[in-house]
Order: structure tokens, then C-alpha cells, then sequence
């Protein structure tokens, strides 16, 4: 009878297959799936490295690693991923949280809020963080996908927030009433024709309708920026995560709804992530 391999050995295994798959960080990769298989934190998986691997355990591993092998996200395999602290559940129905969304997340929070809108919530990651952060603000999200809007309303529960937090199926501006002092959105941004550039996670398992608006890129700043002024208090404030490239198209669309104080800001990359304006108080 062949001996189990040891968690080492296994890990080892692992990283061959994914680096033989192209996966960008196959060790770090095969670490954390294999903490998920056996079910401890990350940090625990050197302490378990020389023992035997479960024969339960190794058939869940080699389960996750043959599904990262095919570029299955990380994410999607763990069914959650961490955004600003908090641990939030993801799924192939919405966009993955993404570390510069935070440059948003410091926007809106370096001045106060009561009434904040998030146009596109997704996952909720943006609208539940904001509001566990301002534990007196109330919000509303919108999504035009059914799936996303439960997964932002369990996001809510998981966090908290759920009495604080509207969730509502609407198209941009469609279904939304009321005014707000903060509008946010992390909207559809990628051209469509940089979509055969995106990676294989990216382009096959999360939604293309929270990735690309099928045009330019640029379609949803339109909608946005055309009734943005309808929704916001005197003074109230408007930030919308861009593309790289697209900060001085969104800045005058901004300006020409007369939106004032219009500035472009920088991820932690130096590259242009956000776009801030005000309405006239």
C-alpha cells in the first residue's frame, strides 16, 4: 500500500501543476488551497507540513488545484475574498473585489456621509464597507443583476448592516428615489475590444456585465454623469472608480452637468482610479 504523501509533498506536487498551468503564483496558490482543504488559517499550513495528508483532505485538494489548473480564481474556490479588513463572499455572479477599489473606499470616507447610493453594488463590498465604517450612515444598492443583489444583501447580514442597507434590482438611476450626499459606483469599465487582453480568470469566470458595457467603455459614465444631479443633496458628492485611461473623458462629463470641485485621483500605483465631483450647495 502506497504511503499518503506528506502535506509538503503535496504542496510541492501542487505548485508544479499550477506553474505548468501558467498560474501567475502557483506557490501561493497551492499554500492557501491547501489551508482551505484542511480547513485552518493560511499560517497554520507549516505546522501541518510534515504529517501525513488526510486522504479526505488530499481528494478535496487535488479537487481545487485541478480547478485553479483550468484558471478557476482563487477567490471562487475559497468563496470569498478580503476588501478593506472585512472578508467578504464572492461568487462567478459578480466582480471580485479588487484592492484598488480601496482608493474609492478613502474617497468617500475622508469626509462625512448620512445618505449614500451605490450605483452597481455587486458584491456590496463597497456599499457594506462604507457603512460598517460610518456606523450612522444609511444606504442604498443598486444592481440590474438579480444574483448580485442577494449576494450584496448576504454580504449586508454577514457584516452587519443589513438594517442600514437597502438593496434594490434597478438599472442606474431607474428604480432609485430620494437624494443622497455621497453617489458611488464601481460601473462596467473595459472596452470592448481590450477584453481578449484580460486574463483568463477575469474573462471567463467573472460576469461580462460587470466588466465591459459592450461599447467604448465609457457608456455607463454617461448614464451616470446625464442624471446625477437629479439625485444628489445641495453640495452632495459623486465618485465613480475608471479605467486608467479614463480620467479626463469621466472629468468632463462631470464638469458638463455642472458638477464642480471635479478632481482625478491615484491608486496606490499612481494611476488614475477615481473621479470626484460636488454638486452646487
Amino acid at each position: 500500500m502506497t504511503e499518503a504523501p506528506t502535506a509538503a509533498q503535496a504542496m510541492v506536487a501542487a505548485t508544479a501543476r499550477l506553474r505548468a498551468a501558467g498560474v501567475p503564483d502557483p506557490a501561493r496558490d497551492a499554500r492557501v488551497l491547501l489551508a482551505h482543504a484542511a480547513r485552518i488559517e493560511a499560517s497554520r499550513v507549516t505546522l501541518i507540513a510534515p504529517e501525513e495528508l488526510d486522504p479526505d483532505i488530499g481528494e478535496r485538494y487535488d479537487q481545487l488545484i485541478a480547478l485553479r489548473a483550468i484558471r478557476v480564481p482563487v477567490s471562487h474556490l475559497l468563496g470569498e475574498r478580503e476588501f478593506y479588513g472585512r472578508r467578504f463572499k464572492v461568487s462567478g455572479d459578480v466582480l471580485d473585489p479588487r484592492p484598488e477599489t480601496e482608493t474609492l473606499i478613502e474617497a468617500a470616507l475622508s469626509q462625512p456621509f448620512d445618505q449614500v447610493l451605490d450605483l452597481g453594488v455587486g458584491s456590496g463590498c463597497i456599499l457594506v464597507t462604507l457603512l460598517a465604517e460610518m456606523p450612522n450612515a444609511c444606504g442604498v444598492g443598486a444592481d440590474l443583476s438579480e444574483a448580485a443583489c442577494l449576494q450584496a444583501s448576504a454580504n449586508a447580514v454577514l457584516h452587519r448592516v443589513e438594517a442600514r442597507a437597502q438593496i434594490v434590482r434597478s438599472n442606474w438611476f431607474e428604480a432609485i428615489t430620494g437624494h443622497y450626499d455621497l453617489i458611488v459606483s464601481n460601473p462596467p469599465y473595459i472596452a470592448m475590444d481590450e477584453m481578449p487582453g484580460l486574463a483568463v480568470e477575469v474573462r471567463e469566470h467573472e460576469p461580462e456585465m460587470a466588466l465591459t458595457d459592450y461599447g467604448d467603455g465609457l457608456e455607463a459614465y454617461r448614464r451616470i454623469s446625464a442624471r446625477v444631479c437629479d439625485f444628489l443633496t445641495p453640495g452632495g458628492r459623486v465618485l465613480v472608480e475608471i479605467g486608467p485611461t479614463q480620467g479626463r473623458a469621466v472629468a468632463d462629463m462631470f464638469r458638463q452637468v455642472g458638477l464642480i470641485d471635479v478632481t482625478v485621483m491615484q491608486d496606490l500605483d499612481g494611476r488614475d482610479r477615481v473621479v470626484g465631483g460636488r454638486s452646487i450647495a
